[in-house]
Protein backbone atom coordinates (compact mmCIF):
# COMPACT_ATOMS: atom_id res chain seq x y z
CA UNK A 1 0.00 0.00 0.00
CA UNK A 2 1.29 3.65 -0.96
CA UNK A 3 2.43 5.74 2.06
CA UNK A 4 -0.51 7.48 3.55
CA UNK A 5 1.19 10.95 3.06
CA UNK A 6 1.12 10.81 -0.61
CA UNK A 7 -3.06 9.93 -0.65
CA UNK A 8 -4.75 12.84 -2.60
CA UNK A 9 -8.01 13.58 -0.97
CA UNK A 10 -10.00 12.48 -4.21
CA UNK A 11 -8.29 8.81 -4.43
CA UNK A 12 -10.03 5.52 -3.18
CA UNK A 13 -7.60 3.75 -0.47
CA UNK A 14 -7.99 -0.22 -0.51
CA UNK A 15 -8.00 -1.91 2.61
CA UNK A 16 -8.03 -5.14 4.08
CA UNK A 17 -10.96 -7.47 4.21
CA UNK A 18 -12.69 -6.14 1.06
CA UNK A 19 -13.12 -3.00 2.39
CA UNK A 20 -12.16 0.95 0.67
CA UNK A 21 -12.09 4.20 1.43
CA UNK A 22 -14.03 6.28 -0.99
CA UNK A 23 -14.10 10.09 -1.20
CA UNK A 24 -16.53 12.15 -1.04
CA UNK A 25 -17.98 15.79 0.57
CA UNK A 26 -20.91 15.95 2.94
CA UNK A 27 -22.51 18.85 3.98
CA UNK A 28 -25.15 19.38 6.47
CA UNK A 29 -28.21 20.95 5.77
CA UNK A 30 -30.29 23.15 7.96
CA UNK A 31 -34.17 24.47 6.40
CA UNK A 32 -35.52 27.62 7.92
CA UNK A 33 -38.95 29.23 7.09
CA UNK A 34 -38.45 32.77 5.96
CA UNK A 35 -41.82 33.40 7.98
CA UNK A 36 -41.46 31.68 11.15
CA UNK A 37 -45.19 31.18 11.47
CA UNK A 38 -45.39 28.94 8.57
CA UNK A 39 -47.75 25.88 9.32
CA UNK A 40 -47.51 23.79 5.87
CA UNK A 41 -45.38 20.91 6.15
CA UNK A 42 -41.89 20.82 3.59
CA UNK A 43 -42.64 18.31 0.41
CA UNK A 44 -39.35 16.86 0.81
CA UNK A 45 -39.20 15.75 -2.71
CA UNK A 46 -39.86 19.64 -3.92
CA UNK A 47 -37.15 20.25 -1.81
CA UNK A 48 -34.74 17.45 -3.14
CA UNK A 49 -35.24 18.19 -6.69
CA UNK A 50 -34.59 22.21 -6.09
CA UNK A 51 -31.56 21.65 -4.66
CA UNK A 52 -30.11 18.83 -7.12
CA UNK A 53 -31.26 21.43 -9.81
CA UNK A 54 -29.28 24.09 -7.84
CA UNK A 55 -26.05 21.92 -7.65
CA UNK A 56 -26.20 21.49 -11.67
CA UNK A 57 -26.66 25.14 -12.77
CA UNK A 58 -25.22 27.29 -10.14
CA UNK A 59 -21.53 25.95 -9.54
CA UNK A 60 -18.77 26.63 -11.57
CA UNK A 61 -18.55 23.07 -12.39
CA UNK A 62 -21.81 21.14 -12.79
CA UNK A 63 -22.70 18.70 -9.85
CA UNK A 64 -24.89 15.44 -10.43
CA UNK A 65 -25.95 13.92 -7.40
CA UNK A 66 -28.74 11.42 -7.06
CA UNK A 67 -31.81 11.51 -4.76
CA UNK A 68 -30.39 9.08 -2.31
CA UNK A 69 -27.30 11.07 -1.41
CA UNK A 70 -29.13 13.51 -0.42
CA UNK A 71 -30.99 12.85 3.06
CA UNK A 72 -33.49 14.87 4.29
CA UNK A 73 -35.59 14.68 7.47
CA UNK A 74 -38.80 16.80 8.18
CA UNK A 75 -40.44 18.27 11.03
CA UNK A 76 -43.16 15.81 11.25
CA UNK A 77 -45.60 17.78 13.90
CA UNK A 78 -45.33 21.43 13.11
CA UNK A 79 -47.42 22.24 15.91
CA UNK A 80 -44.99 21.34 18.50
CA UNK A 81 -42.35 23.47 16.74
CA UNK A 82 -40.82 26.56 18.38
CA UNK A 83 -40.55 29.65 16.20
CA UNK A 84 -36.60 29.46 16.12
CA UNK A 85 -36.54 25.62 15.23
CA UNK A 86 -36.05 24.80 11.61
CA UNK A 87 -38.63 22.70 9.77
CA UNK A 88 -36.66 20.38 8.60
CA UNK A 89 -32.70 18.79 8.32
CA UNK A 90 -30.38 17.00 6.00
CA UNK A 91 -27.32 16.00 4.84
CA UNK A 92 -25.76 16.00 0.66
CA UNK A 93 -23.11 13.84 -0.16
CA UNK A 94 -21.06 14.26 -3.29
CA UNK A 95 -19.53 11.52 -4.19
CA UNK A 96 -18.31 12.13 -7.72
CA UNK A 97 -15.21 14.22 -7.75
CA UNK A 98 -12.97 12.61 -10.60
CA UNK A 99 -13.01 16.44 -11.98
CA UNK A 100 -10.75 17.62 -9.18
CA UNK A 101 -8.12 14.99 -10.26
CA UNK A 102 -4.78 16.17 -11.78
CA UNK A 103 -2.04 14.21 -13.54
CA UNK A 104 0.50 13.24 -11.73
CA UNK A 105 3.94 14.88 -13.74
CA UNK A 106 6.51 13.05 -11.71
CA UNK A 107 7.57 10.92 -9.02
CA UNK A 108 9.66 13.78 -8.06
CA UNK A 109 6.55 16.06 -7.56
CA UNK A 110 4.37 14.15 -6.04
CA UNK A 111 4.25 15.13 -2.95
CA UNK A 112 3.67 18.35 -4.34
CA UNK A 113 1.05 17.71 -6.59
CA UNK A 114 -0.58 16.01 -3.44
CA UNK A 115 -0.56 18.76 -0.96
CA UNK A 116 -2.06 21.09 -4.46
CA UNK A 117 -4.54 18.80 -4.91
CA UNK A 118 -5.61 18.88 -1.28
CA UNK A 119 -5.70 23.01 -1.53
CA UNK A 120 -8.23 22.21 -4.52
CA UNK A 121 -9.79 20.02 -2.81
CA UNK A 122 -10.71 21.82 0.21
CA UNK A 123 -11.03 24.95 -1.41
CA UNK A 124 -14.22 23.43 -3.71
CA UNK A 125 -15.89 21.89 -0.84
CA UNK A 126 -15.68 25.61 1.05
CA UNK A 127 -17.09 27.48 -1.86
CA UNK A 128 -19.68 24.97 -2.07
CA UNK A 129 -20.67 25.38 1.36
CA UNK A 130 -20.32 28.76 0.89
CA UNK A 131 -22.67 28.89 -2.10
CA UNK A 132 -25.27 26.99 -0.90
CA UNK A 133 -25.24 28.78 2.90
CA UNK A 134 -28.11 31.21 2.68
CA UNK A 135 -29.91 30.63 -0.19
CA UNK A 136 -34.23 30.99 -0.52
CA UNK A 137 -35.81 28.41 -1.62
CA UNK A 138 -39.27 29.12 -3.21
CA UNK A 139 -41.30 25.96 -2.92
CA UNK A 140 -45.06 26.02 -3.81
CA UNK A 141 -45.81 29.87 -3.04
CA UNK A 142 -43.53 29.24 0.52
CA UNK A 143 -40.18 30.80 1.11
CA UNK A 144 -37.26 28.94 2.81
CA UNK A 145 -33.57 29.61 4.20
CA UNK A 146 -31.39 26.87 3.68
CA UNK A 147 -28.26 26.75 6.04
CA UNK A 148 -25.19 24.91 5.15
CA UNK A 149 -21.93 23.81 7.24
CA UNK A 150 -19.12 21.19 7.12
CA UNK A 151 -19.77 18.80 9.52
CA UNK A 152 -16.65 18.75 12.19
CA UNK A 153 -16.21 14.78 11.63
CA UNK A 154 -15.12 15.78 8.18
CA UNK A 155 -13.35 18.93 9.08
CA UNK A 156 -9.43 17.19 9.45
CA UNK A 157 -8.11 21.00 10.42
CA UNK A 158 -10.54 21.82 12.61
CA UNK A 159 -9.98 18.69 14.46
CA UNK A 160 -5.92 19.30 14.32
CA UNK A 161 -6.78 22.67 15.83
CA UNK A 162 -9.11 21.49 18.62
CA UNK A 163 -6.51 19.28 19.79
CA UNK A 164 -3.34 21.42 19.46
CA UNK A 165 -4.80 23.99 21.65
CA UNK A 166 -5.85 20.95 23.91
CA UNK A 167 -2.83 19.19 24.80
CA UNK A 168 -0.71 22.86 24.45
CA UNK A 169 -2.68 23.60 27.68
CA UNK A 170 -2.20 20.16 29.40
CA UNK A 171 1.59 20.14 28.54
CA UNK A 172 2.19 23.29 30.03
CA UNK A 173 4.92 23.20 33.03
CA UNK A 174 6.45 20.08 34.18
CA UNK A 175 5.33 16.80 33.03
CA UNK A 176 6.58 12.99 34.23
CA UNK A 177 4.97 11.37 31.56
CA UNK A 178 6.88 13.90 28.89
CA UNK A 179 4.56 15.70 25.94
CA UNK A 180 1.16 14.86 25.71
CA UNK A 181 -0.20 14.39 22.08
CA UNK A 182 -3.78 12.27 20.98
CA UNK A 183 -3.18 8.61 19.43
CA UNK A 184 -6.54 7.41 19.93
CA UNK A 185 -9.60 7.23 17.09
CA UNK A 186 -13.19 7.33 17.39
CA UNK A 187 -15.38 6.13 14.62
CA UNK A 188 -19.01 5.26 14.74
CA UNK A 189 -21.52 3.90 12.43
CA UNK A 190 -20.22 1.36 10.66
CA UNK A 191 -22.21 -2.24 9.94
CA UNK A 192 -21.04 -4.75 12.22
CA UNK A 193 -21.26 -7.66 9.56
CA UNK A 194 -18.03 -6.15 7.75
CA UNK A 195 -16.03 -6.56 10.73
CA UNK A 196 -17.18 -10.07 11.63
CA UNK A 197 -15.96 -13.49 11.03
CA UNK A 198 -17.33 -14.82 8.18
CA UNK A 199 -19.92 -17.49 8.62
CA UNK A 200 -19.07 -17.37 12.05
CA UNK A 201 -20.77 -14.61 13.56
CA UNK A 202 -22.55 -11.32 12.67
CA UNK A 203 -20.78 -9.50 15.89
CA UNK A 204 -17.68 -7.52 14.98
CA UNK A 205 -14.53 -9.55 15.63
CA UNK A 206 -11.76 -8.11 17.13
CA UNK A 207 -9.10 -9.74 15.10
CA UNK A 208 -10.71 -8.68 12.05
CA UNK A 209 -11.00 -5.42 13.05
CA UNK A 210 -7.28 -5.41 14.39
CA UNK A 211 -6.44 -6.52 11.15
CA UNK A 212 -7.96 -4.04 9.10
CA UNK A 213 -6.49 -1.15 11.12
CA UNK A 214 -3.30 -2.29 11.28
CA UNK A 215 -3.20 -0.66 7.56
CA UNK A 216 -2.74 2.45 9.31
CA UNK A 217 -0.33 1.43 11.79
CA UNK A 218 0.76 -0.69 14.78
CA UNK A 219 -1.99 -0.38 17.06
CA UNK A 220 -1.77 -0.08 20.92
CA UNK A 221 -5.16 -0.65 22.20
CA UNK A 222 -8.32 -1.46 20.40
CA UNK A 223 -11.83 -1.80 21.86
CA UNK A 224 -15.00 -2.76 19.37
CA UNK A 225 -18.72 -2.77 20.78
CA UNK A 226 -21.99 -3.07 19.24
CA UNK A 227 -22.91 0.47 19.04
CA UNK A 228 -26.80 0.87 20.26
CA UNK A 229 -26.30 4.25 21.67
CA UNK A 230 -26.50 5.41 17.58
CA UNK A 231 -30.30 4.12 17.35
CA UNK A 232 -31.65 5.35 20.52
CA UNK A 233 -34.23 7.98 20.22
CA UNK A 234 -34.13 8.02 15.95
CA UNK A 235 -36.72 6.01 15.82
CA UNK A 236 -38.72 8.79 13.72
CA UNK A 237 -35.92 10.13 11.95
CA UNK A 238 -35.17 9.75 8.56
CA UNK A 239 -31.73 10.14 8.59
CA UNK A 240 -31.33 7.46 10.64
CA UNK A 241 -33.40 4.50 8.97
CA UNK A 242 -30.31 2.38 8.20
CA UNK A 243 -29.45 2.66 11.81
CA UNK A 244 -31.16 -0.09 13.45
CA UNK A 245 -29.86 -1.67 17.17
CA UNK A 246 -27.38 -4.27 16.80
CA UNK A 247 -26.72 -4.02 13.65
CA UNK A 248 -23.68 -1.22 13.68
CA UNK A 249 -20.57 -0.94 15.96
CA UNK A 250 -18.25 1.75 17.23
CA UNK A 251 -14.16 1.02 17.37
CA UNK A 252 -12.13 3.13 19.31
CA UNK A 253 -8.41 2.04 18.17
CA UNK A 254 -5.15 3.61 19.58
CA UNK A 255 -2.01 3.89 18.17
CA UNK A 256 1.06 3.14 19.02
CA UNK A 257 2.76 6.48 17.41
CA UNK A 258 1.32 9.64 16.87
CA UNK A 259 2.07 10.14 12.96
CA UNK A 260 0.08 7.14 12.27
CA UNK A 261 -2.85 7.83 14.71
CA UNK A 262 -2.49 11.58 12.39
CA UNK A 263 -2.39 10.00 8.98
CA UNK A 264 -5.49 7.64 9.66
CA UNK A 265 -8.04 10.24 10.47
CA UNK A 266 -7.17 12.29 7.68
CA UNK A 267 -7.39 9.18 5.58
CA UNK A 268 -10.61 8.65 7.35
CA UNK A 269 -12.19 12.11 7.23
CA UNK A 270 -14.10 12.61 4.28
CA UNK A 271 -14.05 9.51 2.59
CA UNK A 272 -16.88 6.79 3.33
CA UNK A 273 -16.52 2.73 3.76
CA UNK A 274 -17.39 0.84 0.68
CA UNK A 275 -17.25 -3.14 0.64
CA UNK A 276 -16.32 -5.08 -2.25
CA UNK A 277 -19.94 -6.87 -3.71
CA UNK A 278 -21.99 -4.68 -1.36
CA UNK A 279 -23.73 -1.53 -2.88
CA UNK A 280 -23.90 0.30 0.26
CA UNK A 281 -21.57 3.50 1.51
CA UNK A 282 -21.58 3.89 5.65
CA UNK A 283 -21.17 7.10 5.73
CA UNK A 284 -19.74 7.10 9.36
CA UNK A 285 -18.17 10.02 12.02
CA UNK A 286 -14.94 10.17 12.61
CA UNK A 287 -13.46 11.83 15.57
CA UNK A 288 -10.48 11.74 18.07
CA UNK A 289 -10.47 10.24 21.82
CA UNK A 290 -10.98 13.51 23.91
CA UNK A 291 -11.95 11.55 27.04
CA UNK A 292 -9.14 9.13 28.00
CA UNK A 293 -10.94 5.78 26.84
CA UNK A 294 -8.57 3.77 27.37
CA UNK A 295 -7.08 4.99 30.83
CA UNK A 296 -11.26 5.46 32.00
CA UNK A 297 -10.90 1.80 30.88
CA UNK A 298 -8.02 0.97 33.11
CA UNK A 299 -9.69 2.21 35.78
CA UNK A 300 -12.51 0.87 35.87
CA UNK A 301 -11.29 -2.80 35.50
CA UNK A 302 -9.14 -1.83 39.00
CA UNK A 303 -11.97 -0.59 40.98
CA UNK A 304 -13.13 -4.13 39.48
CA UNK A 305 -9.93 -6.09 40.42
CA UNK A 306 -9.69 -4.17 43.78
CA UNK A 307 -13.22 -5.57 45.02
CA UNK A 308 -11.39 -9.09 45.07
CA UNK A 309 -11.26 -8.96 48.63
CA UNK A 310 -14.85 -8.35 49.49
CA UNK A 311 -16.61 -11.21 50.65
CA UNK A 312 -18.17 -13.72 48.30
CA UNK A 313 -21.63 -13.02 49.25
CA UNK A 314 -21.59 -9.39 49.61
CA UNK A 315 -19.74 -9.25 46.12
CA UNK A 316 -22.27 -11.61 44.66
CA UNK A 317 -25.12 -9.23 45.73
CA UNK A 318 -23.05 -6.54 44.03
CA UNK A 319 -22.34 -7.77 40.83
CA UNK A 320 -24.92 -10.47 40.07
CA UNK A 321 -27.92 -8.73 38.86
CA UNK A 322 -25.36 -6.37 36.86
CA UNK A 323 -24.51 -7.81 33.00
CA UNK A 324 -21.87 -5.96 31.18
CA UNK A 325 -22.68 -5.37 27.56
CA UNK A 326 -20.72 -6.95 24.56
CA UNK A 327 -17.56 -5.04 24.11
CA UNK A 328 -14.29 -6.41 22.87
CA UNK A 329 -10.85 -5.09 23.51
CA UNK A 330 -7.17 -6.58 22.07
CA UNK A 331 -4.00 -4.96 23.09
CA UNK A 332 -1.03 -5.02 20.74
CA UNK A 333 0.43 -7.38 23.45
CA UNK A 334 -2.26 -9.65 23.12
CA UNK A 335 -1.91 -9.86 19.26
CA UNK A 336 1.85 -11.61 20.56
CA UNK A 337 -0.40 -12.46 23.01
CA UNK A 338 -28.63 33.31 -1.80
CA UNK A 339 -31.54 32.96 -4.05
CA UNK A 340 -33.19 30.17 -5.96
CA UNK A 341 -36.56 29.34 -7.62
CA UNK A 342 -37.57 26.18 -8.41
Amino acid sequence: MRPLETLPPTETLEIENGLSLVPRVKLNLTIHPALPSVSKPIDEWQLKRALIDFLKSSLSVSVTVPEEDLQITRLKDLKKRKRDEPVAHGALFIRDLGFLSSRKKSEETEEEDVKELEKKFLGWRSYVAEKMDGIELNLEGVKYNLSVEIPVSDDFERMKKDWEELYAFRNRGYSRGGRQEPDTIVLRGVPSRWFAEPRVSSKPSMLVTHTIFSTFGKIRNLNVAEDDDLAKGKDEDDLYMGIVSGLHCKIVVQFEKYQDFYNALKVLCGRSLQKQGSRLSADYEVTWDKDGFFRNSRNQNQDKSSRVQEPAAERYRSEAPRRDPHVSQLTSSDTRRKRFKE
